[in-house]
């Protein structure tokens, strides 16, 4: 984003009156369900539940009792997030107005901002080549600031390479001390291999992959004859857009792709949220809120409304109420917003 006119003190202000606000309003301090699994002191110990995080089972107390139970925590009243920012030459790209650099700005400022105001930390790593940059967690406006200056000031790569989020990840995963929110913000166009790091980040910290795109990438217009650039290793390639059967094998290998993409994160055991560079980010924030938060109150039996004014209460029905655990736990389904 080197060279970038905007100026942060005067995106941040727009943001706070356009969006942050929105979303104080309409979470109205749920950020915490939404954000969950802070603590770090042990409250209790209760049986295994259907949905319940297999992360958190105890396999001592399992062993010694021959039935799965899992630990729960006492939340800490502050925490601490950190955001990894892929920052690679791939996020200068953008069909419409808004690139998804810019794109990726934003939801740092909007996101680092609504936790600050409630008295949580945040830090940032960034990523170029490699992880380049580390500022650490604090709080307040001021601190926002300066991660959001600190983004714009990056200076342009030093050579072309493709990006390899399993270094920057793993460094992520010796950098953070603590449990902590991670929010991973990539267009996760990347050399394969990173999803056993994602993986391993995830079982130390609360892991939501944001993954930034936009629509060109997965479909091709008809343009006409194109010169296409790889954004990382200056790689050029000379394409007929035309072809109805070039645009559809795009296509294709852009959806193989997307099914990798998935398969990674649910491997991962790990949240995505989806933003495109045409879509509202508030509302894709809330989309993904609104899926978190009911996830959570299935994960704690809440009773729930169904079709044709039915009530249930715990897991579908035919479902036991209580079983072992499963090979992966509640994130099988990864919602996508």
């Amino acid at each position: 984003m080197s060279g970038s006119p905007r100026n942060p003190e005067r995106v941040l202000r727009e943001l706070e009156w356009t969006v942050i606000r929105r979303l104080d309003g309409l979470l109205h301090g749920d950020y915490r369900t939404l954000f969950r699994g802070f603590g770090l002191d042990l409250a209790d110990l209760r049986e295994y539940q259907y949905h319940d995080d297999v992360r958190h089972i105890d396999w001592n107390v399992t062993a010694r009792l021959a039935t799965p139970y899992v630990r729960q925590y006492h939340e800490d009243r502050d925490a601490t997030a950190w955001f990894l920012l892929d920052l690679s030459p791939s996020l200068d790209f953008g069909s419409r107005e808004i690139r998804k650099a810019q794109l990726s700005f934003d939801f740092v400022a909007v996101l680092a901002r609504v936790l600050t105001r409630h008295g949580n930390r945040v830090g940032a790593a960034f990523y170029g080549e490699t992880m380049d940059a580390v500022i650490p967690a604090g709080g307040g406006r001021r601190h926002v600031l300066h991660i959001l200056q600190r983004m714009l000031d990056r200076p342009p790569p030093t050579r072309a390479r493709g990006t390899d989020l399993r270094e920057f990840l793993d460094a992520g995963a010796r950098l953070i001390p603590r449990r902590s929110l991670v929010f991973v913000v990539s267009d996760f166009i990347s050399v394969r291999g990173y999803a056993d790091a994602l993986a391993r980040l995830a079982q130390r910290h609360e892991v939501i992959a944001v993954r930034v795109h936009d629509p060109l990438e997965s479909m091709l217009p008809d343009l006409g004859l194109l010169t296409i650039q790889d954004a990382e290793t200056g790689e050029q390639v000379f394409v007929d857009t035309h072809d109805r059967a070039f645009r559809k094998r795009f296509e294709q290998a852009a959806q193989r792709r997307e099914a990798a993409l998935r398969r990674a994160f649910v491997d991962a055991g790990v949240d995505a949220l989806e933003l495109s560079t045409d879509a509202d980010l508030a509302d894709a924030i809330l989309r993904f809120a609104g899926m978190r938060k009911l996830r959570n109150r299935m994960t704690a039996g809440a009773v729930l409304p169904r079709a044709g004014g039915l009530r249930t209460e715990g897991p579908p029905a035919g479902q036991p109420r209580s079983q072992g655990p499963a090979t992966r736990g509640p994130r099988d389904e990864i919602p996508v917003a």
